[in-house]
């Protein structure tokens, strides 16, 4: 007599875990954990809303197709957004080499599975800036065409989705718990260089060109400026686009080695 093997089959709470269900369900408890953390929605939301009102707030003068007062709003958009993916997907990056991530690996839920939900998440908190933003800058009179509006939105948000990677990368590569502080402290000062906060001129912006909160910005603000900065000098499109590429490609493998790295040392 021969034994008959059958083939392997996945238990209920395996199949269940992997539902579309429960990772909504993952997805909206880890949505409101985030919603509850004050310090960070501060830093997320009302810290860029509180920027724009200061130094944009009432500026009508002209900026390219729109005012000076879009051109504020476009930028501190794009720094809360970046903010919010840098953190949220920073936190994943974090949470994967902690006690936390050890739980998870008892579950049914697969390490891309949870890096691709937290990626998600941090563009529904990258919305929430981008948002309140426009809203108070429609709001207050900020100026500008119907596609400035649309384009600049669209950019913004899609965009941030580069900050998400960046949070990756530097997590996965430090791998302590100061990893999302740095990234984030990172953060303030590329948008510096990046023409975000203040036009930059001469050598300081010949340097920013290179940074990556440049080309994000500068090809947010694209569709209002069509490349000219305030200090009067002109970038292709061609720059915004090569930069905002470069560092997807950059923070990609420095993510994909510190993750390699680490299932190495397990």
């Amino acid at each position: 007599m021969t034994a008959t093997t059958l083939p392997p089959s996945r238990t209920p709470a395996r199949s269940a875990g992997r539902s579309p269900a429960a990772l909504a369900g993952y997805a909206a408890l880890d949505l409101r954990r985030q919603a509850r953390d004050r310090v960070q929605m501060f830093f997320v939301v009302g810290l860029p809303a509180f920027m724009f009102v200061v130094f944009g707030l009432g500026s009508d003068e002209p900026a390219g197709s729109a005012d000076v007062a879009m051109y504020v709003m476009v930028s501190m958009a794009a720094y809360g957004a970046v903010t919010a993916t840098t953190g949220v997907a920073g936190s994943a990056a974090l949470e994967r080499t902690t006690g936390w991530g050890r739980q998870l690996a008892l579950t049914p839920l697969r390490p891309m599975s949870f890096l691709a939900l937290k990626t998600g998440l941090a563009m529904v908190v990258a919305a929430v800036p981008v948002a309140l933003i426009y809203a108070i800058g429609a709001a207050t009179g900020a100026s500008g065409t119907t596609s400035d509006w649309i384009l600049s939105a669209a950019i913004v948000w899609a965009g941030s989705a580069l900050f998400a990677v960046y949070g990756l990368a530097v997590c996965l590569a430090f791998r302590s718990d100061n990893s999302v502080g740095i990234a984030s402290g990172l953060i303030v000062i590329m948008a510096f260089l990046g023409n975000v906060f203040t036009p930059m001129s001469g050598l300081i912006l010949d340097i920013g060109r290179f940074t990556p909160l440049y080309g994000y910005a500068a090809l947010a603000r694209y569709p209002l400026t069509d490349g000219w900065t305030p200090t009067g000098t002109h970038d292709p499109l061609w720059l915004p686009v090569a930069n905002v590429l470069g560092w997807t490609v950059i923070f990609a493998a420095v993510a994909l080695w510190g993750l390699r790295r680490g299932q190495e040392r397990v």
